[in-house]
């Protein structure tokens, strides 16, 4: 798979580039996954987005850090989503490879946290995640805390 990845902060995406990538949240976390949250927490201002285009301009995968001492000491990969229309091309693990290879230059040396769905964790370790606690309820779906050791 082909993607066309842009890197921006809060106050560099245009509103359609905003748009697209909330609506593909909402459609995976709310509705696909039948998750009520409040998706607008705060954070996104204060975070990098990474956006991912298919040939065709069609945002398809999307992933936020968020800057070290927001949520965690580290900085944090959240919201990490595909559409539904290329799980199972590899998408998701371009998306993440390139959120970590982000967060090294970024934040040289630093580790990385994330909140991971639980049935997602060996998608996690395939990138260098390791569980470091014990699983959790957020908004009514099991997670575990993960972390990248610094490299």
């Amino acid at each position: 798979m082909d993607l066309h990845w842009r890197w921006a902060r809060f106050e560099e995406l245009d509103l359609d580039a905003l748009y697209d990538a909330l609506a593909l949240r909402q459609r995976v976390f709310n509705s696909e996954q039948n998750c009520a949250y409040v998706d607008a927490d705060g954070l996104d201002r204060r975070a990098w987005h990474l956006l991912g285009r298919d040939g065709q301009g069609r945002l398809v995968a999307y992933l936020r850090i968020v800057d070290p001492g927001l949520k965690y000491p580290e900085p944090s990969i959240g919201r990490v989503v595909t559409d539904p229309s290329v799980r199972g091309s590899g998408a998701g693990r371009l998306l993440m490879a390139e959120g970590v290879a982000g967060c090294d230059r970024l934040w040289p040396g630093q580790a990385v946290r994330i909140s991971a769905q639980a049935h997602l964790q060996r998608y996690y370790q395939h990138v260098g995640f390791e569980a470091v606690g014990d699983t959790y309820l957020e908004d009514g779906i099991p997670h575990i805390e993960m972390l990248r050791r610094a490299p």
